[in-house]
């Protein structure tokens, strides 16, 4: 039996065994891949599409040209460029969810191969040199026994050939979750939360910070002060998923 031929067969094998199950809609999947999720259920992702804020990538409403958004115009971000390939609502959102709380880790696969195919282009403009994750506290490190950028990091370092740093940037108390806070609110909350360890590791690169979700770019900004702080030359946000303000 040739090699192809054996690999099918195995694969063949494997798919009875353990069917590949789509992970939004459950359904059996033939020649799954490595994504896991069906065709129909990959067309209704909510994807962010233009006009957009070419600074921090919000989305507008209706049709138009890119132009810059209000915030970004009054409040200059620390970062750069900010983008997210999906909108935070709907299948996605779930799968996030389940991803940090449900503890589902494998679905960091899916999950940063689906980020590559919405940003691969962007990011090969932007060239960015090394990856940092947004870290967590210690103590909700250990509450939920890992962080998921550094598991999204690793995704993505391993297909963009990439190294990682996750411990250049360092939470150095504890923040209130951001959820239920104003954009005033969130600011104040991660205001001196972030600082960095190595600052070799960051002077004069263009850095990709990443998250799994960008809601008032609160976080990513102050992450992004200390990365040019000590240094970083550029800094690209990066998540998943961003909601539309």
């Amino acid at each position: 039996m040739g090699g192809i031929s054996l690999k099918l067969f195995l694969q063949e094998v494997l798919d009875v065994l353990l069917p590949p199950l789509c992970h939004i809609c459950r359904t059996f999947i033939p020649n799954a891949g490595t994504l896991h999720i069906c065709p129909a259920c990959r067309d209704r992702l909510p994807l962010v599409s233009a006009p957009l804020c070419p600074t921090c990538g919000i989305p507008f409403a209706g049709t138009g040209d890119n132009h810059r958004c209000g915030v970004c115009l009054t409040h200059p971000p620390q970062f750069d460029l900010a983008r997210a390939p999906f909108l935070y609502e709907g299948a996605i959102r779930e799968l996030i969810h389940s991803f940090k709380y449900n503890r589902l880790t494998h679905l960091r696969s899916p999950l940063g191969q689906l980020t590559l195919d919405g940003l691969g282009g962007f990011l090969a403009e932007q060239r960015p040199q090394l990856i940092v994750p947004v870290p967590l506290h210690r103590s909700r490190l250990r509450q939920r026994g890992f962080n998921q950028a550094v598991l999204l990091g690793r995704v993505l370092a391993r297909r963009l050939s990439l190294p990682m740093y996750p411990d250049v940037l360092t939470r150095n108390r504890r923040t209130e979750p951001q959820i239920e806070l104003s954009s005033a609110e969130r600011r104040l909350n991660v205001k001196g939360a972030f600082s960095v360890n190595r600052a070799n590791s960051v002077a004069g690169k263009r850095v990709l910070l990443l998250d799994d979700v960008m809601t008032t770019g609160s976080t990513m900004d102050e992450c992004a002060r200390e990365l040019k702080k000590a240094g970083a030359e550029f800094v690209i946000a990066a998540t998943i998923a961003r909601t539309a303000r």
